[in-house]
């Protein structure tokens, strides 16, 4: 199969030998072979080389996504082969910039961090089973529903912050309490059914009596930031570690809630056998990252915080 996809993608036998290691008269053995089984002629042979056939044409992108589920198969009993994958739910979030505070002190590490860009975390949990990825910061707020085979474990909180523009009328303050947030609108755009974050706001604004508002289209960071900046009622919720930037004309200001500090607990999706020998250090790494200030609020489904290093013991054995 892998003899048949090189031969179609560079167009002759000879070069597709060469990078699978082997002579030509082994290709075109490899590919009669397979024509035989199919009992289809794949290529024809021209003055340059070869080329597909009409069935040779429609078998090769199933012959791609066999060579693909392969390697991903392998990867998944050895996965010190290659980069260690993390997806992350933005390159502005928190656990991207402690993924990169991290890269910063060890460089040596070969990371690829990805965004999957889905809101459900059950479709991260399936990549993490299929061995897309290696682990996830997502959280499943109900881990009785895991699969066997994945394992959830704590990685660290989020403090929350509340980002006004400077005609808020809470934009002079230091810290605020939950309580002095009831009654301000706190819009938070994208909150989308089914994950963790609308799970999350639902509850904070249950438990405190908060204006959680999510209604209108979500146009992106900047735009929100935009209108945060013009605004003298909209307010939005941040996590301390995220990363934003905006024009320094906008003026705006992130004040820590205290007294409790709301904690968005933030979790990590990993397989539990063969998991990445790199996710080690990862872990470790989180574990020692200063926790939120006390008193601290998290929500009922959240995971209890325990040694990094413990938890990955725990997901090998």
């Amino acid at each position: 199969m892998r003899s048949f996809v090189r031969a179609a993608e560079l167009g002759q036998l000879q070069r597709a030998a060469d990078e699978l290691g082997v002579t030509q008269q082994a290709v075109s053995k490899r590919i009669a072979s397979l024509e035989r089984e199919l009992d289809v002629r794949l290529f024809t042979r021209t003055a340059r080389g070869v080329e597909l056939t009409l069935d040779g044409q429609a078998f090769l992108p199933h012959a791609r996504n066999i060579i693909a589920g392969v390697d991903r198969a392998i990867t998944a009993i050895k996965p010190g082969s290659r980069a260690l994958r993390i997806d992350v739910l933005g390159l502005r979030s928190a656990q991207a910039v402690v993924l990169h505070d991290y890269w910063r002190s060890h460089p040596e590490i070969d990371l690829d961090v990805v965004t999957l860009r889905v809101n459900d975390p059950r479709v991260a949990v399936a990549a993490v089973q299929a061995g897309d990825i290696d682990a996830s910061f997502r959280s499943v707020t109900d881990p009785a529903t895991l699969p066997h085979d994945v394992r959830m474990v704590h990685a660290f909180d989020s403090p929350l912050e509340l980002l006004v523009g400077p005609r808020h009328p809470l934009a002079s303050a230091r810290t605020l309490t939950p309580s002095q947030l009831r009654r301000h609108r706190i819009w938070v755009p994208g909150i989308a059914p089914r994950s963790e974050w609308a799970e999350f706001y639902d509850q904070l604004a249950t438990d405190f009596d908060l204006r959680i508002d999510a209604a209108g289209p979500n146009f992106g960071n900047e735009v929100l930031l935009d209108i945060l900046a013009d605004s003298a009622d909209v307010a939005t919720l941040v996590g301390s570690r995220d990363r934003y930037v905006w024009p320094a004309n906008h003026d705006l200001r992130r004040i820590p809630i205290v007294n409790p500090a709301l904690s968005y607990p933030l979790s990590l999706i990993l397989r539990r056998e063969n998991p990445h020998p790199g996710l080690r250090a990862i872990i470790d790494h989180l574990g020692h990252l200063s926790p939120p200030p006390t008193p601290a609020w998290r929500p009922s489904w959240a995971t209890t915080p325990r040694h990094s290093g413990e938890d990955l013991d725990r997901t090998r054995r």
